[in-house]
């Protein structure tokens, strides 16, 4: 049976409670905080009307609905998914033109939902996070979004309500430039994902168990229990990697790892380390990992012609996996990452954490490919095939050399001149402490876990028209992938624009942005664990 997990429960009542929840966010009952940015205000409303609309408006349903989803090679899953598809229906729209989607809320045992537009920065009151900007939305009950995209990039949408993502909920969106700069013959989508639900269970289930903490778990039957901050544990050296053929995770707790009152630990995953993520690469145990939402033994697949140039869009949709992407055979050329261009980097893989997307240009060869998603420190991987001409596929297990080459993330890169911020004095500075660790499993920001029941105290103040600088310093002993909503930012002086990045452990990163688009706006962890376990904090407009 779907567990219904505490924002659930709490997003009942304060869905009862109507507009006066979006009432309360426009204003701080406390006395020391100043009046806020309400997400449906004046503010709001004057900024969308800046906005270049095309004025064609793209109409269309999606309905989240309980689904049996076919993952290949025989494996079912029960998920809950878009119109009965994971991923959902790709949604393509140009630039200035507005998106005016239905959502149907069909799911079973009266879970709320809501939508998500990662990425784009659009009008508060659009940005589907309950019960911040809006209340969340019924089952039984229907939500219209309706806002205009005035960014081309690439994109996807998926729930902001408990840990839904981690199910089959999400889908991309492209938003088109029709004065596109890049040069290319064709456009592949690829969507990676790391997957239980159906499986081996749900990710409530999965949360469940891992709220316990380490603490809490015995190790090895001596009854002692891990003191350990991160649940690192050295496995040694990891370069001899033995996948299983259908993707599934080798890196396996011990059958004699328990928790605290003797039941054996299901969806915790023990031993996953990378050098790319400086420790610490993940905590749940994925029975697969998906590109398109295929198993490795049976997989997606794109049929182009040698010679030809095509863009990959891919995006990390999944809950608490990195992804380290190659093409057999093949340089990729990064043209963009979160929708921004950057100055054009040839590579043979990179590295993408949950919520980044990433554009690159590669040119076709003949033969048959394989498109590798290396499950980052888990010693599994998701795999699609990439067929231009006569051949048989790899195994399932393949492991192109490119996956050893030189691999770039973000951190590496440069925006493109005509995106990158001018320089101006810094008018707010906020540091971010992330904090917490699998001890107790009480991720947080500046020691504080995000309070659902009052969303709006203790908010990141600023102002419309600051220069904003956001300083990550994560004292945890995880990496963790900083997304803020409604914004894009810059890494440091010269580093790309970004929505999503990643931030080592015992490392800082600064960002800047311009606050240039007033409401109330999440920043949070996109580990969908870490996020919905405390690693949340509000970014709120003074009126």
């Amino acid at each position: 049976m779907n567990t219904i997990n505490r924002r659930s429960v709490l997003l009942v009542g304060l869905g009862a409670a109507g507009t006066g929840v979006l009432a309360a966010c426009g204003s701080n009952s406390s006395s020391s905080t100043p009046a806020l940015v309400s997400p449906s205000g004046s503010q709001v409303a004057a900024t969308e009307k800046k906005r270049a609309g095309t004025g064609k408006v793209h109409n269309l349903n999606l309905t989240a609905a309980p689904a049996m989803l076919d993952l290949g090679g025989g494996i079912m899953a029960k998920s809950w998914a878009y119109s009965g598809q994971a991923p959902g229906k790709e949604i393509r729209i140009g630039v200035g033109d507005t998106l005016a989607a239905e959502l149907s809320n069909q799911l079973p045992n009266q879970t709320m939902t809501s939508i998500h537009w990662h990425g784009l920065a659009l009008r508060s009151d659009m940005d589907g996070v309950p019960p911040v900007t809006q209340t969340a939305v019924r089952a039984g009950s229907n939500f219209t979004y309706r806002f205009i995209t005035d960014h081309p990039g690439t994109y996807f949408f998926h729930p902001h309500v408990g840990i839904q993502l981690d199910r089959g909920l999400y889908a991309p969106l492209i938003v088109e430039d029709p004065k596109e700069p890049l040069s290319y013959d064709d456009e592949w989508v690829v969507v990676l994902d790391d997957w239980l639900d159906g499986v081996t269970g749900t990710p409530d289930e999965a949360f469940a168990e891992l709220r316990q903490g380490m603490g809490a778990m015995d190790m090895g039957g001596s009854g002692e229990s891990s003191s350990s901050s991160s649940g690192s544990h050295d496995m040694g050296d990891m370069g001899g990697m033995d996948m299983s053929g259908d993707g599934m995770e080798s890196a396996s707790p011990s059958p004699s790892m328990s928790s605290g009152d003797g039941m054996p630990m299901r969806f915790m995953l023990m031993g996953a380390e990378s050098e790319l993520l400086n420790g610490d690469a993940g905590d749940v145990k994925y029975p697969y990992h998906l590109i398109n939402g295929k198993v490795p033994t049976d997989p997606a697949v794109y049929t182009g012609k040698p010679g030809k140039r095509v863009r990959l869009r891919i995006t990390n949709a999944g809950g608490d996996t990195a992804y380290r992407v190659a093409l057999g055979g093949h340089k990729l050329t990064i043209t963009h990452t979160d929708g921004f261009p950057v100055e054009h980097q040839q590579v043979d893989a990179l590295l993408i954490g949950m919520g980044e997307r990433y554009d690159v240009l590669v040119t076709l060869d003949d033969g048959v490919f394989p498109l590798v998603a290396l499950a980052e420190g888990k010693n599994a991987s998701g795999m699609a095939l990439v067929r231009t001409g006569s051949g048989s596929a790899p195994k399932a297990t393949v492991r192109p050399k490119e996956l050893d080459g030189m691999i770039m993330s973000a951190a590496q890169l440069r925006a493109a001149d005509d995106v990158r911020f001018d320089s101006k004095k810094v008018d707010r500075v906020h540091r971010i402490e992330l904090t917490g660790g699998m001890d107790k499993y009480n991720w947080a920001i500046n020691g504080k876990r995000y309070d659902m029941q009052n969303p709006t105290a203790n908010p990141l103040l600023i102002e419309e028209g600051q220069r904003v600088r956001l300083d990550f310093v994560n004292t945890t002993d995880m990496w963790h992938p900083m997304h803020l909503h409604g914004h894009t930012y810059q890494l440091g002086t010269t580093g790309p624009r970004k929505d999503t990045t990643i931030v080592l452990p015992k490392k800082t990163v600064s960002v800047i942005f311009d606050a240039d688009n007033p409401g109330q706006w999440m920043l949070h962890c996109h580990n969908a664990y870490h996020g919905e376990a405390g690693m949340m904090a509000l970014v709120a407009y003074e009126a």
